[in-house]
């Protein structure tokens, strides 16, 4: 790895098997970015040391919580911790990231009742990320 990298983006974006259910999002000029050598791909519930495939997870009154009623919290910031070392070691100061994510939801995140209702919020990379000065878009705002 050098210096020249610009974004930290999402994984799954770049076609990599780590979603949940591991189904394959590739966004090709995002995957282009890591082709390029300006991007480094991060999956931050991977980095928090959760399987793939895993429950579903999302937010709900501020915690990470899966389909099955378990608490994930920690994972999700543990993953976000090491997103946003990986970002600072690289001075990296954009992040583009998964949109409704619980990790990587930059204006939309699900509620937290498992019925595919969106609210708006962000999900907890991409609070951390923008807590330390780095500019977070979504893949539907690079795009």
């Amino acid at each position: 790895m050098d210096d020249n990298y610009k974004y930290i983006v999402s994984a799954c974006l770049c076609g990599e098997k780590c979603r949940y259910d591991e189904k394959i999002k590739q966004v090709d000029n995002i995957k282009q970015l890591v082709n390029e050598n300006k991007a480094i791909m991060v999956c931050p519930e991977v980095l928090g040391g959760l399987s793939v495939p895993r429950p579903q997870c999302e937010i709900r009154n501020g915690k990470v919580i899966n389909i099955n009623g378990e608490d994930k919290t920690n994972n999700f910031v543990e993953g976000a911790k090491e997103v946003l070392r990986i970002a600072q070691k690289y001075n990296i100061k954009k992040a583009i990231l998964k949109e409704k994510s619980p990790s990587c939801g930059c204006k939309y995140i699900y509620d937290g009742t498992f019925s595919k209702t969106l609210i708006p919020g962000q999900g907890i990379t991409a609070k951390l990320l923008r807590d330390n000065d780095i500019d977070v878009i979504s893949d539907e705002e690079f795009n």
